[in-house]
């Protein structure tokens, strides 16, 4: 029996991330799932105070982002279900990171896709928790927010 310590390093994958420890990069965004765009908008950006980054309509999906925090942004989305909360994490490649994952027999929920930063690809886990990873090919897209 492989110790609970060693069973989930038997499955890291590919490349590491700066630290040497992370099969990933950086988390650089929460995508939250809107009922409300007009409404959750005014939440974030009046009532907690949070600075908007950039606030976009295109491919018939409103997304805002904003910086509630230091480190990543947390972007709302009327296109995601709410609520959800999505973690998506950089990756240097992201061809290569998902041969790395189906080599371990983990595949994408679908083809892959673009965010405005770039090709990105959903999973998700036994239990029905969703994340992502992309490859930043358009860093800074919408300027230097």
């Amino acid at each position: 029996m492989v110790p609970e310590s060693d069973a989930h390093t038997s499955r890291r994958v590919g490349v590491e991330a700066p630290d040497g420890k992370s099969p990933f990069g950086p988390l650089r965004f929460l995508y939250v799932g809107t009922a409300d765009f007009e409404a959750d908008l005014k939440y974030y950006r009046d009532l907690v105070g949070a600075e908007m980054l950039w606030n976009r309509r295109a491919f018939g999906a409103r997304v805002a982002a904003f910086r509630v925090g230091t480190g990543l942004s947390l972007l709302i989305a009327d296109h995601r279900p709410a609520p959800s909360c999505l973690p998506i994490f950089e990756v240097d490649d992201l061809e290569k990171k998902l041969k790395e994952l189906k080599h371990v027999g983990i595949s994408p929920t679908s083809p892959p896709f673009q965010i405005p930063n770039g090709p990105c690809a959903l999973f998700k886990d036994d239990s029905g928790n969703e994340f992502a990873i992309f490859q930043d090919v358009r860093p800074n897209v919408f300027g230097d927010a």
